[in-house]
């Protein structure tokens, strides 16, 4: 293992006049020798989580502690009560920052004073288990399974040859891609996925859901924007796609067998270019019901405000 101990001091009062406090930045730095297929674990207080691979098998950890001080002795004080942690445990590499909690009377907003952002280097084969409570968590492209959680930030992953399941409750989540189940979430921001190869669990509580290839069953909701998704091939399975304030845009290979049920309260359903046999409703009315091309798996399409679009590529 190889530690490397870096300290960094800057004073903002020069440049804002107004500020109460500088911020002194100090770096600790760590490297293990690790085997393919490992895992490493991050968790922090209201900072970032950047993970790449690397080209070798180690794994490399900076925390960039980001400190709410005027002076070193005042930063030196604050560093007490951060509890941090980067170790090795056997196929796993963890690192934790956790702060003491406040003191009564701590102004709100200004807890921890202490916030420490990980930038980690990794094999390209391995699992990613990463939560912060307000920042954002990026990852590059890996092969293994990802799980992200931020409070606050927004979620940004790469290639994925595994699995994905990723959530904030306040920022946007976007995925390159993913060949194995994918979940996705977000009660603040926009979903997006390039492609698809598994299953896809798409939710979104005030955003717009974008996925531009999907090649296996799909489920996605959101309740304050529109949905739109390419799907590659036959239906693997049934699928739902629906929101209560936004239009449904759904593309299909123009050969897929599946059964239709689209209903809006909002608008009209559009479906041209499609072979129908039809149960119920109509094209351009608020529901249609039928068989496309002798029927299959459901696709299942609502919107309670706008309008329902199917067509073939």
């Amino acid at each position: 293992m190889k530690t490397t101990l870096f300290f960094l001091t800057g004073c903002l009062a020069a440049l804002a006049p107004t500020a109460t406090f500088a911020r002194i930045e100090r770096v600790v730095e760590k490297t293990f020798t690790v085997q393919p297929g490992g895992t490493f674990k991050a968790e922090t207080q209201g900072g970032s989580i950047r993970v790449q691979p690397g080209a070798d098998q180690t794994v490399t950890v900076v925390a960039k502690q980001k400190i709410r001080a005027s002076t070193d002795a005042e930063a030196d004080d604050l560093l007490k009560d951060l509890d941090l942690t980067i170790e090795q445990q056997g196929d796993t590499v963890v690192a934790i920052a956790k702060y003491a909690r406040p003191a009564m009377g701590f102004r709100f907003g200004s807890w921890p004073p202490v916030h420490v952002d990980f930038i980690v280097t990794v094999p390209s084969r391995t699992d990613a288990e990463l939560r912060t409570s307000g920042g954002d968590i990026v990852v590059g492209d890996l092969t293994g399974k990802v799980l992200a959680r931020t409070s606050g930030g927004d979620v940004k992953i790469g290639q994925i040859a595994g699995t994905v399941d990723a959530g904030t409750s306040g920022g946007n989540v976007k995925l390159v891609s993913c060949t194995g189940d994918t979940k996705l979430h977000t009660s603040g921001g926009n979903v997006t996925a390039e492609r698809i190869v598994g299953r896809g669990n798409l939710h979104t509580s005030g955003g717009n859901i974008h996925v531009k290839l999907i090649e296996n069953a799909l489920q996605a909701h959101t309740s304050g924007g529109s949905v739109e998704a390419a799907i590659g091939g036959s239906l693997k399975d049934d699928c739902t796609l629906g929101t209560s304030g936004g239009n449904v845009r759904v593309t299909v290979d123009k050969a897929a067998a599946f059964q239709l049920d689209a209903s809006t309260s909002g608008g009209g359903v559009h479906a041209a270019g499609l072979t129908i046999t039809l149960e119920k409703g109509g094209v351009g009315k608020t529901r249609l019901v039928g068989k496309v091309n002798g029927g299959g798996p459901l696709l299942k399409l609502r919107t309670s405000g706008g309008s329902i679009e199917v067509q073939p590529r």
